[in-house]
Order: C-alpha cells, then sequence, then structure tokens
C-alpha cells in the first residue's frame, strides 16, 4: 500500500513529542507546554488587531482567569484553572470567530468539545464544569472580548456593548499585546500556580511516565 493509498492522517505531532489523535484526544497525550506554545501563536480576531503583535489566546486566557478572580475573589482554584483552559482546544484547531463555528454547526462543536473534556481530565478538572462555573467563565470571556474590540479591533464603545455587554463593575483593563514567547511564558505561569495551588500537581503530571 502507497502513502496516497492509506488512511489520511488524523493526528498531530506536537513538539513535546506527543502524538495527539485529533478524532479521538487522548489526555495522555495532552501536554501544558504544547498548549502554551500553540496559543502563543494563535491570533485572536483573525489578526486583525493593531499593534506590533498580534492578541494571541494564550494571553486572552490569562486575562479570562483575571476576571473571573476578579467577579468571584473567592472562586476555588481548580475553577480558576478551568478558566484558563477554556480556550486550550484552539491550540489543535486554532480561533474561528463566533460566525464561522455557527456557519460549521455542530460537528464542529461536537469535536471541539471532546477535546475540551480531554484537556480537562488531563489536569485533574472534571471533563465538564458545572453550569454556574462555565457561565461565569462565559460572562469573563465575553468581558474581556469587549476591551479586546474596543481597543485592539477597532470597534466603536456602542457596538461592543451591543456585542458583547458591559465589562464587570470595578474592572479596568488596558490591553497591550505581548510577543509570543512572552505570552507563552505567562500563560505556563499562571497554569503551573493554580495547578499547585488546586493541588493538582500530581495530576498535572500523572500521565509523565507513559
Amino acid at each position: 500500500m502507497t502513502r496516497r493509498d492509506a488512511e489520511p492522517r488524523a493526528w498531530q505531532r506536537m513538539l513535546s513529542g506527543r502524538r495527539l489523535d485529533l478524532l479521538d484526544p487522548s489526555p495522555l497525550d495532552i501536554e501544558v507546554e504544547d498548549i502554551a506554545h500553540g496559543l502563543a501563536r494563535v491570533a485572536r480576531w483573525n489578526g486583525q488587531t493593531v499593534g506590533d503583535h498580534p492578541f494571541s489566546v494564550a494571553q486572552h486566557s490569562v486575562v479570562v482567569e483575571e476576571i473571573v478572580a476578579h467577579m468571584q475573589p473567592a472562586l476555588e482554584p481548580r475553577w480558576r484553572l478551568a478558566a484558563l483552559l477554556h480556550d486550550a482546544a484552539e491550540y489543535v484547531i486554532g480561533d474561528m470567530i463566533s460566525p464561522f463555528k455557527a456557519a460549521l454547526g455542530l460537528d464542529y462543536r461536537t469535536f471541539e468539545v471532546r477535546l475540551e473534556n480531554a484537556i480537562h481530565l488531563r489536569f485533574g478538572l472534571p471533563a465538564r464544569a458545572p453550569a454556574p462555573i462555565k457561565a461565569l467563565i462565559k460572562a469573563a470571556d465575553q468581558a474581556c472580548a469587549f476591551f479586546e474590540a474596543t481597543q485592539l479591533a477597532g470597534f466603536g464603545q456602542e457596538e461592543a456593548l451591543l456585542l458583547f455587554g458591559k465589562p464587570p463593575r470595578g474592572y479596568h483593563l488596558l490591553i497591550v499585546a505581548l510577543s509570543p514567547r512572552e505570552a507563552q511564558e505567562r500563560y505556563l505561569q499562571r497554569h503551573h500556580l493554580l495547578c499547585e495551588a488546586a493541588g493538582y500537581l500530581g495530576a498535572a503530571s500523572a500521565f509523565d511516565s507513559e
């Protein structure tokens, strides 16, 4: 059988050496270093932002975790970790703008959910966060999008309020897009701190010897 006759490749080789099955992702093949590296190089808003660097999904994720902590200061570290990981699947599938996701339909969302579940399990979280936590993370995500839209992506205040709603009371943010290296480092720092705070150091390294 030639390579051309073989089944289409449905896995991706990561820089860590892991080989991730895209159709049936295993927590065993997920590493935070791969996630941070990938997200730091995925641009929000399809790259249509001002500044010397694209605004990365890694930096966005760090900000969303910060906003979640502002909205609920007593939130357990594991749910703050879930906030940091809320877009982690995009290290594989990229950051598609919401209208395009809707156009792709259910099959895309099913694939995304399967990958999200594997990522959660990899880092000691329930495959699916409770509905109130998901709603909190979504609200923080929308708040971050408001700041990004008005400061980086050319949206006016009224348009951004209509699309994303008001940011949380008392929270102010001035965004400066970081370089990929800086965004990657900040993402990894937050991940390690939150894993430690949540008592997931063992869980986060449970597969390292596999």
